[in-house]
């Protein structure tokens, strides 16, 4: 199970969280995987999208953050091409269908969110 924090700033800092929230089920279980994880206090799920568009406030504000982790659903790497693409460098990566999940066969089901979500929490400790 996730375990409950208080917010993303810990004494570490602050967490961002970038899923790739694509459209197979593993992009969705990268989705609700740092939704449960935001949820949980591990972090703060932040808009991958905002930063492939160029937003400058929210680039800086990945650059800053103490810590980073980007889901990917598949071995496409969206994520992690998006924020290296922005020189956010330094950042953890998680790819679901390296979970042992297999991209169009992966309903997103509560206990698969739960898996990601904790693969996710291990990356950041």
């Amino acid at each position: 199970m996730v375990e409950e924090k208080k917010g993303c700033e810990s004494e570490a800092g602050v967490t961002l969280i970038f899923p790739c929230s694509g459209a197979a089920d593993v992009g969705e279980i990268s989705d609700r995987a740092a939704r449960r994880m935001t949820a949980a206090g591990i972090g703060k799920m932040f808009c991958l999208a905002g930063i492939g568009g160029n937003i400058s406030d929210m680039i800086e504000s990945a650059k800053s953050a103490d810590k980073v982790l980007a889901i990917d659903g598949c071995s496409l790497d969206c994520a992690r091409k998006t924020l290296e693409d922005k020189s956010i460098d330094g950042f953890n990566h998680l790819r679901v269908t390296d979970t042992g999940l297999e991209k169009g066969k992966s309903p997103a089901t509560g206990e698969r969110v739960t898996a990601v979500a904790e693969a996710g929490r291990r990356l950041l400790n």
